[in-house]
């Protein structure tokens, strides 16, 4: 290993502890709840079963994404694409128990921002907490949204596959999750945030998480620059059947990601079920069609595609809408995305694997069909979309995801720009023709 490989990766390290040790020196040592003291009427064992289930459905979704990605890229940056989803699982479950899980629901700082009190999981304990899910044990509803945590940056990394150094994706991955995660999820989900406090309606994520991930997406894209030979060569996908694979991972996981976030195992999670497969499979019949009828063909990568699409835009309505509402709004994705999807060639930018078409477009476009066909019949805690009354409700939802949009947007470009002075963003042309599993992690994904 030369020097200055060597100096980048003791730089990496030391920007890791400089934002990690502060915190967890922070953070005092926490006394653990026992089994024991927690008041048994208020733990429901259905509840903390279908949750604990969903978390492991959650975590299920990122090596799903990471075979879905993999499978799309070139043969000699499958392992490099792989690696972002998986090094996420690892890094950003650290971040959210150090310190995410306090900054995104820990007790509120003026509506923008959790406190420091449950920094290192301090009083994190087994006591169900009344606030988020008053059902289940406070370090279970800890988990489960760290899984949502842990697959949002890694949705990002597929605007910028192929062409990526990985020292850079890693502090990017950390203080973007700090810094753009982290608020957004207190503003929408947090006690006292500021877009709940407003009304806002976000189910599982459409804001929270794709409209972050999108847009941060669309952001890198445009500032890291096209791949090599972009619309210049032909760079089909690889690996079809993983990429299938990693579709068929997402959609089962996402019953964890929808029906999970009713945090509770009754009739809210069979509807939220039931709405997610519906959109999925409307979605993926309805992009089949489209793309049918507009190249003459039918292909098993834009079923793929659809489904996902489906799936990012039903998220945010899932447990507000009904089945007929979610078979439109389905549809509505399998037309809208497929309409991003083939916009940025024309526009001229390279979102290698479609992060913004299907999660940035996906996630707006189902947070807006929420705001039309959310019912109060179907969620007492929602409100009436729209469609039943309440136009407000549209306005309030187009205005937040807005707002979200523009703000992970600017940061995320923002933080690109000083990775890139620093210890650079993109690897070298010579590195990009030998592909990241070589260049960057001194491995082949085939040994053929």
């Amino acid at each position: 290993m030369d020097e200055r490989r060597l100096y980048k990766m003791v730089l990496v390290m030391l920007l890791s502890l400089a934002v990690f040790i502060p915190l967890a020196a922070m953070a005092r040592d926490a006394v653990p709840v026992s089994a024991a003291a927690v008041p048994a009427a208020r733990i429901d064992t259905g509840d903390t079963a279908w949750i604990l289930v969903s978390t492991a459905l959650v975590m299920l979704m990122t090596p799903g994404l990471a075979m879905f990605y993999g499978g799309m890229v070139r043969r000699k940056n499958v392992l490099g694409t792989i690696m972002h989803s998986f090094i996420a699982i690892a890094l950003v479950s650290l971040q959210w128990i150090l310190c995410g899980y306090s900054l995104s629901f820990g007790p509120d700082v003026k509506g923008l921002i959790g406190s420091f009190s449950w920094v290192g999981l301090n009083g994190v304990g087994l006591t169900p907490n009344a606030d988020y899910a008053p059902t289940i044990p406070h370090l279970l509803f800890m988990a489960y949204q760290m899984m949502f945590a842990v697959i949002t940056p890694a949705l990002i990394s597929g605007a910028v596959a192929e062409r990526m150094k990985f020292s850079a994706f890693l502090i990017f991955t950390l203080v973007w999750t700090t810094i753009v995660y982290d608020p957004v999820a207190h503003w929408v989900w947090g006690t006292g945030g500021w877009l709940k406090n407003l009304g806002v309606l976000d189910f599982a994520g459409g804001i929270v998480v794709h409209a972050t991930s999108g847009f941060s997406a669309l952001a890198a894209a445009l500032y890291i620059g096209k791949r090599k030979g972009f619309l210049h060569e032909h760079m089909p996908p690889h690996n079809l059947p993983m990429t299938v694979l990693g579709a068929g991972l997402l959609w089962f996981g996402w019953f964890g990601f929808n029906a999970g976030s009713a945090l509770s195992s009754g009739t809210l999670a069979t509807m939220a079920f039931l709405t997610t497969h519906i959109a999925a499979c409307s979605a993926t019949i309805t992009w089949v069609v489209v793309e049918w009828l507009h190249r003459g063909k039918p292909t098993m990568f834009g079923a793929a595609t659809g489904s996902i699409a489906g799936l990012a835009t039903i998220t945010p309505a899932a447990g507000f809408v009904g089945p007929f509402s979610a078979l439109c709004i389905g549809i509505a994705a399998g037309i809208v995305c497929y309409i991003a999807l083939n916009a940025k060639t024309k526009f001229g930018y390279d979102d290698s694997l479609d992060a913004f078409g299907v999660h940035g477009v996906g996630g707006t476009l189902g947070t807006l069909m929420a705001g039309l066909f959310a019912s109060l019949a179907i969620n007492a805690a929602g409100a009436n979309g729209a469609f039943f009354g309440n136009i407000k409700q549209f306005f309030i939802q187009a205005g937040a995801v807005g707002l979200v949009a523009l703000y992970s947007f600017v940061v995320s470009f923002v933080m690109l720009k000083v990775l890139d002075t620093t210890i650079g963003l993109r690897i070298d042309a010579e590195h990009e023709t030998e592909g990241l599993d070589i260049s960057q992690h001194g491995e082949a994904g085939y040994a053929l």
